[in-house]
């Protein structure tokens, strides 16, 4: 038996969809676009959403948007992907790395002992699809008020450190009953290909911000950067009459097409009316069988405050070594199970090690590293297909250790 890793959800609502975009004569920004970003903030309540084209793009924009640069130090987890801090060091500002907890989110208190007069924003990241502790975060953010150091008209309007979610993992899932996405100041989701939903590469920034904030304003400053610094988008100057535009900002050219919103707009009823409710069907049934084996540590699911949107199956064995993690993954491939690790720390990388950072500073994030394997978790699979998945891990496991 095959089992691929993650293969992209895709029906017939989907291919009308994508058709409709292509025999309409209008593929790049337009109407679909601005039909998804309604969609998401009708499923996530966000007040205004704005799509770019990856996740990356939308921390950079709303990094440049908070006037982040030189000599600005942003508090990022250093169990993520590198485009956490990537986007960070894009915009000339310094990633300052934290560890994390036990359920793979970064710490609290590691981020109240990293804040200093230069930081100016925190990106909390949901691994796997597991809210951070958001009340507790927005907490410290409040009690460092006294020391930050706006400098800039933004940065004087919110008065404290920017919290910025990196929440690629997590649309659909759940903190304190309301859904991410309208929790932080700015939250970034990805639509990339293995994502629960997506428009092949793709990206959205859900903007929350507080009074004196107009929403509205800071939607149409962040879509006006996303297209160059331009003041009309290309659909717009396609009508008759309307060729003249203005460049009015030094911009970046990150804007979604509509012919790829298009696989989102199909994509985003289906995906919390049908498909979360199944993937929270395969954890349920992964949980169930793994919570029976002593070598299992099963990944956070759901809490008094908190619903994961099931994006990873993040199973860790017990006292594993890196090298014995390694041998399981090696044993399930051969079985034809495709598996994965998310993610190798940042300090693990060598990017980053040339920068001085030591994977022995980060030894949470180090810990749930070594021994993670990330299972398939997708509404293709079937019961069969499920049962051959555990059966291979947890046979491949227990001849190893």
């Amino acid at each position: 038996m095959q089992i691929p890793f993650s293969p992209p959800f895709i029906d017939e609502n989907v291919l009308e969809e994508v058709k409709d975009s292509l025999v309409s004569g209008w593929i790049t920004t337009g109407p679909k676009v601005k039909k998804l970003e309604d969609l998401v903030c009708q499923y996530t309540s966000a007040q205004k959403t704005l799509c770019v084209n990856s996740a990356t793009s939308g921390l950079l924009l709303s990094l440049a948007w908070y006037d982040i640069g030189q000599g600005d130090e942003v508090i990022i987890p250093a169990y993520t992907y590198a485009a956490t801090a990537l986007a960070v060091m894009h915009v000339g500002a310094t990633p300052v790395m934290v560890d994390t907890e036990a359920d793979f989110n970064i710490s609290v208190s590691a981020i109240e002992n990293a804040i200093t007069e230069r930081t100016k924003a925190v990106i909390p990241v949901d691994i796997a699809g597991w809210p951070c502790d958001y009340d507790a975060i927005m907490k410290v953010i409040e009690a460092k008020k006294s020391i930050f150091k706006p400098n800039s008209k933004n940065q004087e309007k919110l008065g404290r450190i920017l919290c910025l979610s990196d929440s690629a993992h997590s649309i659909g899932a759940e903190y304190d009953g309301k859904k991410i996405g309208c929790i932080s100041d700015i939250t970034v989701f990805s639509f990339h290909a293995v994502k629960n939903v997506t428009t092949a590469e793709g990206g959205a920034i859900c903007i929350n911000l507080p009074l004196p904030f107009n929403n509205e304003e800071e939607y149409q400053f962040l879509r006006c950067n996303a297209l160059n610094g331009q003041t009309k988008d290309a659909f717009t100057k396609s009508k008759a009459g309307s060729w003249r535009y203005d460049i009015i900002y030094q911009g970046y050219k990150i804007n979604m097409p509509d012919v790829l919103a298009a696989i989102g707009v199909a994509q985003m009823p289906t995906y919390f009316e049908e498909v979360l409710p199944q993937r929270k069907d395969i954890y349920e049934f992964y949980r169930s069988f793994f919570q029976n084996k002593s070598w299992a540590i099963l990944p956070p699911y759901v809490s008094e405050d908190k619903i994961s949107s099931c994006h990873l199956y993040a199973l860790r064995i017990k006292d594993a070594t890196e090298a014995q993690r390694d041998e399981i993954i090696e044993k399930i491939s051969a079985k034809g199970v495709a598996v994965n690790v998310h993610f190798q720390p940042l300090p693990l990388l060598s990017l980053f090690k040339q920068k001085g950072f030591d994977i022995a500073d980060y030894p949470v994030a180090y810990n749930n590293y070594k021994s993670e394997i990330s299972l398939p978790i997708y509404p293709q699979l079937s019961k069969e297909e499920l049962q051959y998945i555990v059966d291979s891990v947890s046979s491949a496991v227990e001849s190893t250790l």
